[in-house]
């Protein structure tokens, strides 16, 4: 989820509904929107957030919380990285209300000692999410890791990635609210371990996509005041 595309390789998407949180405030979305390295660029959460603000003629807020590279070791329950995810999505509910959860993970956890640990570790993490933050209503979208990762020059690290992208589909199907989207097909960079832009701008349709097949079209959004008369009231946000 941190989005390695290179900016210079597509176009840049114009919505003046899209926002990202930024010191707990609503912004203008930028790119990148989640700067966690020098190397961040474009974003699948990117062309998400413009079919979503379009469809569904609304603002909306992204939430940036993705730390490339990391583990679920590294994302338990009561780490730093899942504290952080919390803390910004509970700054973000003041002033707005969650939509979805976007999660795409799982190269470092290809080894032979933790894929097959990942959907009982990636399970606990999901649930207490949505306990922690209420969101037992609110569709989880699990991105599959690219087939490209056989070519990478690392391959023998990421051999087993087949077996992650298994787990996140039995996690999809065991929750009615969480559904896996397909990475088939698209392309990566050329270091063949990072999405390309084209195929991140790919990728948030099909997670769209797979959104529009959970999210209850009865939810009635609650509109929120904000103290900053900057930002519109009724930002809803990923």
């Amino acid at each position: 989820m941190g989005g390695r595309g290179f900016k210079e390789e597509v176009p840049p998407i114009v919505n003046d509904k899209l926002y990202v949180l930024r010191n707990g405030r609503w912004r203008a979305m930028y790119v990148p929107v989640n700067p966690d390295r020098v190397t961040s660029g474009i974003n699948l959460v990117e062309s998400f957030a413009d079919l979503y603000a379009k469809e569904h003629n609304v603002d909306v807020g992204i939430i940036p919380c993705a730390d490339g590279g990391t583990s679920l070791d590294q994302w338990q329950v009561g780490g730093l990285l899942f504290d952080h995810a919390c803390y910004m999505a509970e700054l973000a509910s003041r002033t707005s209300t969650i939509a979805a959860v976007l999660w795409h993970q799982g190269e470092s956890d290809c080894s032979e000692d933790r894929y097959p640990l990942y959907e009982e570790k990636c399970t606990v993490i999901m649930n207490r999410l949505r306990k922690k933050l209420g969101l037992h209503d609110v569709p989880f979208l699990l991105g599959g890791l690219g087939d490209y990762l056989e070519f990478c020059e690392r391959s023998e690290k990421f051999k087993n990635y087949p077996y992650v992208n298994e787990a996140l589909k039995k996690i999809a199907e065991k929750d009615k609210m969480t559904g896996f989207v397909s990475a088939e097909g698209l392309g990566a960079n050329p270091d063949n371990l990072h999405f390309s832009a084209e195929a991140l701008r790919e990728f948030g349709v099909r997670y769209y996509n797979e959104f529009v097949k959970l999210e209850d079209k009865n939810k009635v959004f609650v509109e929120k005041s904000t103290p900053d008369q900057a930002i519109r009231n009724d930002i809803e946000n990923l």
